[in-house]
């Protein structure tokens, strides 16, 4: 008969964030112990770590962090939403995030170097999976710095933790600067400006908005013409400045941030599994 209540079982699963026959196993093993079978999870967890290395991470979260005039955006990678939301995982990302700031880490090397709690990033991450049960990794860390930064975090279910994460870093007015970030969340444009496309993108683009006129039957004088257009809407898809605002389709991004006085330098946005 097993010495253990259901309560115990759930109290191991907060805990740990480990499954729920995984915490039965092992309370049966430690005798109903808590602290023991969590004990038992994370030495289960480390001789399991080979396996885990080929697993895919499609779940996690974002966590974003602004220090004077840098900002910081992480993504913390997982296998289930179980663990994605479990009050371990989560913590777990806040502490690598704080690390990262203390750090001033700037690219995913030197976040997983850095130092947290007398161990590196990556070690920390190695041990909390361990206990987790599943494979998780610091997937993206990115970086940007201007006059201000803005972080917006969005969550797609209120089950989990923010899934989207946008910096914009800026100068001017904060409160266009938060609506722009929340736009970008929303609008996912690849780049700032037109001149960060290369040109061989823009001739590819060209080139298959010409070929697909021409399979449509369009008349030879307006091929230029339908051509250009339909480049340009490429641009407006995925160009910042070019879009249409979220909050007022009438205008242009750069319409918004000029009225406001306000000048976009950079953008990162980061979206769980994407």
């Amino acid at each position: 008969m097993a010495n253990y209540t259901a309560a115990d079982v759930k109290a191991l699963r907060e805990k740990s964030g480990a499954g729920m026959m995984d915490c039965k196993s092992a309370l049966d093993e430690a005798a109903g112990d808590i602290e023991k079978a969590f004990e038992l999870l994370r030495l289960k967890g480390l001789k399991g770590v080979s396996k885990r290395e080929g697993r895919a991470t499609s779940n996690g979260l974002v966590v974003a962090r602004v220090s004077g005039g840098t900002g910081y955006l992480i993504e913390l990678a997982c296998e289930t939403d179980f663990v994605a939301k479990a009050e371990r995982f989560v913590a777990l990302g806040e502490e690598i995030a704080d690390a990262i700031v203390a750090a001033g880490a700037k690219d995913l090397a030197s976040a997983l170097a850095a130092p947290l709690k007398g161990k590196t990033v990556s070690d920390a991450i190695n041990d909390e999976a361990a206990v987790l049960g599943e494979k998780a990794e610091l997937r993206r860390v990115a970086s940007v710095s201007d006059v201000a930064v803005d972080a917006y975090l969005h969550r797609t279910s209120k089950d989990l933790p923010p899934q989207v994460g946008v910096l914009v870093a800026f100068d001017g007015n904060a409160e266009t600067a938060h609506d722009v970030a929340v736009h970008i969340a929303a609008f996912s444009p690849s780049v700032l400006s037109r001149d960060e496309i290369s040109s061989e993108t823009v001739e590819t683009e060209r080139r298959i908005a010409e070929e697909t006129a021409k399979n449509e039957g369009k008349p030879e004088a307006a091929l230029s013409k339908i051509v250009e257009g339909r480049v340009n809407g490429y641009f407006k898809e995925n160009v910042l400045l070019e879009q249409d605002f979220a909050k007022d389709n009438k205008l242009s991004v750069q319409k918004v941030l000029d009225q406001a006085g306000t000048k976009v330098s950079a953008f990162v946005r980061f979206r769980v599994g994407a």
